[in-house]
């Protein structure tokens, strides 16, 4: 049986909780929360009259735009390797489609990654991942786990979903040697590149093992165009890449037909980059930063550990510190602290387990970016005002969730 998608079961479930009435913390959900620029509002209704199907891989005034986008960012990129599509999401479950092999998975890892494997009838094989960042698995126990196994695909996040970190480039590198010398190929997911808090580049496997490396990418985090599903891929060049891109059309020919030809035309103005995107991109970048510091301060004055944030607006913290305590409450496992967030102070959290985590550890994903406002304009006062942290609703939030979190080793018992 295919389950609702863990993220977007708890964000209706939530958005529910609300529409009756109840006040919810919604941390629960990666939707980045931001209003769409006018600009790009502009440009979508200027072209509301493409109504045709227009060719599988994109226009090719949209894929010559994302070639561009990514050699400014140091992958050359001609536009015949560029393929589009209604979102990322559905390019991730072509890619598993099509390559051959089981799929190695840096564990955690964001849900849909070992769901779409399973569909494509892939064997999952978790490998955690170090320390210090997410995204990729443990160099060490990645070249153990390859001596027993023979997986065909490596997914790699950088940034990462869900912890929010920025994959270290020695730890890059070594697994990308490891895929180059298994013959892995690697599925690069890098959609919160461009929210790095820093705007540092980070280490890309494409440019590490690039004859073997298809990048994913997408408008749904950077300018906040989840509901409009514009996803893009560059495939390498070469031998492999070719056959790939071959094999990826005709799934996609079969599947989506083509991404809408209105948001063809969005992707093409968005990947120009014009001022005004790049000042959009950088104003989003500041604003996640600053409110993902925020709530990483008050998971770690309530005692959990949590990786300092550095990429979009995640968060992973945690309670094992507080386990004593948590257990004489019956709180014995993620699912049971995110149930007891919920029900007792109303915040939503999305425990470890969705993310292959050990479902007897006390983390859970939280986002952060559903902070920003109920209304539009809230949302744009956050992104373009000062200091966030002094708006009325960001405050309040805090607030809230500094109570909940003080609250929750006290409470009442739970029992089964």
């Amino acid at each position: 049986m295919v389950r609702h998608s863990a993220t977007l079961a708890l964000d209706e479930a939530l958005r529910a909780r609300q529409a009756a009435g109840q006040r919810v913390l919604h941390l629960g959900f990666g939707e980045a929360g931001l209003p769409v620029p006018g600009t790009v509002a502009d440009v979508l209704a200027g072209a509301a009259g493409r109504n045709g199907y227009g060719p599988v891989a994109g226009s090719p005034e949209a894929r010559r735009a994302a070639a561009g986008w990514f050699t400014r960012r140091g992958l050359p990129t001609e536009a015949g390797h560029v393929l589009f599509a209604p979102g990322s999401k559905a390019l991730l479950f072509a890619l598993l489609t099509a390559l051959p092999g089981d799929v190695v998975l840096p564990t955690p890892a964001w849900v849909s990654y070992a769901a779409q494997s399973a569909l494509a009838g892939k064997r999952v094989i978790g490998v955690p991942v170090p320390a210090e960042a997410g995204g990729v698995p443990d160099p060490e126990r990645l070249a153990r786990v390859l001596r027993e196994e023979r997986p065909g695909v490596l997914v790699l996040t950088v940034p990462d979903n869900p912890t929010g970190t920025v994959a270290r480039p020695e730890h890059v590198r070594a697994v990308c040697e490891l895929a180059g010398r298994h013959g892995l190929a690697v599925i690069a997911d890098e959609i919160y590149t461009e929210l790095i808090h820093d705007a540092r580049t980070p280490a890309r496997p494409a440019a590490l093992l690039p004859e073997r490396t298809v990048v994913t990418c997408g408008l749904s985090k950077s300018m906040a165009l989840g509901g409009w599903r514009i996803g893009f891929a560059r495939l390498p060049a070469g031998p492999f890449g070719d056959a790939l891109m071959t094999e990826l059309t005709g799934i996609a020919s079969e599947v989506w037909s083509s991404l809408a030809a209105p948001m063809q035309a969005v992707a093409a103005h968005v990947l120009a980059e014009p001022p005004e995107v790049r000042a959009h991109i950088a104003a989003a970048r500041r604003l996640h930063a600053g409110v993902a510091r925020a709530v990483h301060a008050e998971f770690t004055a309530a005692g959990a550990d949590c990786r300092p944030p550095e990429a979009g607006f995640y968060l992973y913290p945690d309670f094992g510190p507080l386990r004593p305590a948590l257990a004489a409450r019956g709180l014995d496992g993620a699912a049971a602290l995110a149930d007891a967030l919920l029900t007792e102070h109303g915040v939503g959290v999305l425990p470890g387990d969705a993310f292959g985590d050990d479902p007897r550890a006390l983390r859970f994903r939280a986002a952060t970016s559903l902070l920003y406002g109920e209304t539009e304009a809230e949302r744009r006062a956050a992104l373009h005002g000062g200091d966030p942290l002094a708006l009325p609703w960001i405050a309040a939030a805090l607030t809230r969730l500094r109570a909940a979190l003080t609250a929750l080793p006290s409470g009442p018992r739970r029992t089964r």
